[in-house]
């Protein structure tokens, strides 16, 4: 995979909805170059090495907030303090319904928040849309 065409980061802890959203994006031919980070000690040291845009300029950060190590909501004000990574979507893919994670996440910048539908198709079509929407419909700045 080169770095400076990643499409998707995902910062999923879960194996099983990380190779869900896989899954899905892959099967619908929404993205080739998909990063996969596990945990939030890993999504930070990929956004603070070297410089983040020249390294990568994906399409959406997909975020979870219950993470190991860092939280999500770490991550997402990292991401958005920067302003070498502010302007790069992020959504948050939760099973989190907490009024204050919810108003924490849009008061730090986030793009979308979204509840992970308990049912598996439920959960398969949330994924599928975000994709189409983010990868194909979201127009999103050109930087040089």
């Amino acid at each position: 995979m080169n770095d400076e065409n990643v499409e998707i980061i995902i910062v999923e802890d879960n194996p099983s909805d990380a190779e869900l959203l896989l899954r899905v994006f892959r099967k619908h031919k929404l993205a080739n170059d998909i990063v996969l980070l596990k945990d939030g000690a890993q999504a930070l040291d990929y956004f603070l090495q070297g410089d983040p845009v020249r390294r990568s300029r994906p399409r959406v950060v997909i975020l979870d907030l219950k993470l190991p190590k860092v939280s999500g909501i770490q991550i997402l004000k990292q991401i958005k303090s920067d302003e070498r990574t502010r302007t790069i979507p992020v959504v948050v893919l939760t099973s989190s319904q907490e009024e204050r994670d919810i108003v924490e996440s849009y008061k730090l910048g986030v793009n979308s928040y979204i509840v992970k539908p308990v049912d598996f198709e439920q959960f398969v079509e949330a994924v599928r849309q975000l994709g189409l929407y983010w990868l194909l419909l979201n127009q999103a700045p050109t930087f040089k």
